[in-house]
């Protein structure tokens, strides 16, 4: 069974770089694109995926990259570093928590804006989308603050754990909850109710919507489900047994089970960008134009002026 412990430190190191490279890809492309467009950079729906873009950004190049150091080379700067330790921790419980609250409310604002009823369809405006993600960055950065008080290196292991007994009850408390439970149900059930909504409506175009942008949100929901469900159940096995004496051999069953959720859970901040160009053909032409240069978005033809005594005609050629 020792070899179990290698092989998860392979899967660790070698999907850790595959992983870092599609995710640094793919949430690139999302922000230029969803930047260079004006349609995406107008639409509530759109702006929460753009914020997303930047934050599993940042979360894979700060989580990815760790672990990659760690078992690969052997570098960790959280157990020689006080300040990393804590704020390598504050970044990933605070961008986490960002990122999936902007999933969530980019299916909810697919539910508002392709409902018949006009003043719920009000409610999906870039006004409010701003306020509502200040208003997340601010609540989660908040909500992190612990982390930066209760997180230390032990001297005599040299390791960068919580030293809070009431905190450390709380932290598979939120994972379970905040982090996994909640989303998950509130994206099922805006999902669904955006799904309905667009099989009632034939003409989503009176309702000032768009189908691709709500496929896109829709296949969204089925990553969050795919990738976060699987992380709520270990973490709440690990909750149920923490109190359990383990076996070695159980203990090294469970390490590798919680390598292979990570990674999952990793897909979900890395592959946004390719879940959209499956679900949006414009998405795929703005990509194709835009980054690999194979094709243009739109032809201008160039306009010719006609000059008849003193009146100026345009014509296109």
């Amino acid at each position: 069974m020792t070899s179990l412990s290698y092989i998860a430190d392979q899967i660790t190191l070698y999907f850790g770089y595959f992983l870092l490279l599609i995710g640094i890809t793919g949430n690139g492309m999302n922000i230029l694109i969803f930047l260079s467009i004006r349609t995406y950079r107008t639409t509530p729906c759109t702006f929460y995926f753009l914020i997303c873009s930047i934050l599993n950004l940042a979360y894979i190049s700060i989580t990815l990259m760790t672990r990659i150091m760690s078992i690969g080379y052997g570098i960790d700067f959280t157990h020689t570093s006080i300040v990393w330790c804590k704020l390598k921790q504050f970044f990933v419980v605070s961008l986490s928590l960002i990122s999936v609250t902007c999933s969530c409310m980019a299916t909810i604002d697919q539910f508002l804006v392709t409902s018949k009823n006009a003043n719920l369809r009000r409610y999906s405006n870039m006004k409010l989308t701003y306020r509502i993600t200040l208003i997340s960055i601010i609540i989660w950065c908040v909500h992190a603050i612990p982390v930066l008080v209760f997180r230390d290196i032990i001297p005599t292991s040299n390791t960068c754990v919580n030293i809070n007994t009431i905190y450390a009850i709380y932290i598979p408390l939120y994972l379970i909850g905040l982090f996994c439970g909640i989303p998950v149900l509130i994206v099922i059930i805006f999902g669904y109710l955006a799904y309905r909504n667009i099989r009632q409506i034939r003409v989503l175009l009176d309702q000032h919507a768009d189908r691709q942008i709500t496929k896109m949100t829709i296949i969204q929901v089925l990553f969050i489900i795919i990738f976060m469900v699987p992380f709520g159940i270990y973490t709440t096995y690990s909750s149920i047994t923490s109190n359990v004496s383990k076996s070695a051999d159980r203990l090294l069953k469970e390490y590798f089970a919680s390598v292979i959720i990570l990674t999952l859970t990793s897909f979900y901040f890395a592959g946004s960008c390719y879940m959209f160009m499956i679900s949006s053909k414009r998405f795929r032409q703005a990509v194709l134009a835009r980054i690999l240069w194979c094709k243009r978005t739109h032809r201008v033809n160039p306009l010719h002026l006609i000059t008849i005594g003193r009146v100026i005609l345009p014509y296109n050629t």
